[in-house]
């Protein structure tokens, strides 16, 4: 039995079937169009890194038919920062104050071999000289022994002091104050003539010492100044270009602390042992003095 349905459709036994309509028709179409470009574009999502790999090599082989400019390109020359390079790069003034503290140095070096070798020398002619001296010899023979070879520190001021001594007694002096008078200027001479060698050229160390670090900030001042210079003229802040004028710089304070650090410690240590030979020097000429007013008082008698 058959009876009529809703509009748009029909029965047919026990089911209802509904009419495919041209709007039905064209949704049907869009939605399987969507379901088919989500499917498509799913896939195109799981392919393209495989694809892109795939790809890798075709386009490096394509690239490397062109000729890389920036490989083939010519490398920056390196640097040379060799002490001898610095130095023949350096700017002319930098260049005299590093000769000038470098001839310092070397002019400090042979002062302080020179009077290490002379103090050294001096304390052992000192110690045999009071070894002679104190041995009980008499006077006269050990300065006849001293006469016949240069002397130095304590043979210098016995044997100056025993000339002033016969020479007073040839010419038969009878003032007592005259003589001893005469004989503690000799030794005053003698002990000074001795100290000027012993601390010769010890002022130049001390000069070297104080000025050298300040010579040498000059030629740092002066290069970091021609730095600028280049910075300014190459209109570049790379560090290639500040680097070598620096490191020039430098390189001329370094040389001042070369002449300077050793300078100063020779100074104070070769002032110390000048100080400790001119004050046996004197202690020496205190005990003759007396050891000879001695002599005076019993020949006055």
């Amino acid at each position: 039995m058959s009876g009529a349905g809703p509009a748009g459709a029909e029965t047919k036994g026990p089911f209802m079937t509904f009419a495919n309509t041209p709007s039905d028709r064209a949704t049907q179409r869009n939605a399987l169009l969507m379901v088919v470009a989500a499917f498509v574009a799913l896939a195109v999502s799981f392919c393209a890194p495989a694809l892109a790999q795939e790809a890798l090599p075709s386009v490096s082989a394509a690239t490397s038919v062109i000729p890389d400019v920036t490989t083939n390109a010519p490398a920056a020359a390196p640097v040379d920062f060799s002490l001898l390079a610095l130095f023949l790069h350096a700017d002319w003034l930098v260049k005299i104050v590093m000769l000038g503290l470098l001839a310092a140095s070397v002019w400090c070096w042979a002062i302080i071999i020179d009077k290490s070798m002379l103090y050294g020398r001096a304390n052992r002619q000192m110690n045999a000289f009071e070894r002679v001296f104190w041995s009980g010899q008499s006077l006269e023979d050990l300065y006849q022994q001293m006469q016949e070879r240069p002397t130095m520190g304590l043979g210098a001021i016995f044997v100056a002091a025993m000339k002033e001594w016969k020479r007073s007694h040839e010419q038969n002096a009878a003032s007592f104050l005259g003589i001893q008078a005469r004989l503690e200027k000799v030794l005053d001479v003698a002990i000074s003539r001795e100290s000027d060698g012993l601390e010769k050229r010890l002022q130049f160390l001390a000069t070297v010492a104080s000025a050298s670090p300040f010579i040498g900030l000059f030629g740092t001042v002066w290069g970091i100044m021609n730095s600028f210079t280049s910075i300014a003229a190459s209109k570049s802040t790379n560090l290639a270009v500040v680097a070598p004028g620096i490191a020039e710089a430098l390189f001329a304070t370094a040389l001042g602390l070369l002449a300077a650090i050793p300078a100063t410690i020779a100074y104070n240590k070769l002032s110390a042992d000048s100080n400790k030979l001119i004050g046996r020097l004197e202690s020496f000429a205190d005990e003759f003095a007396t050891i000879l007013s001695r002599q005076l008082e019993a020949r006055g008698r």
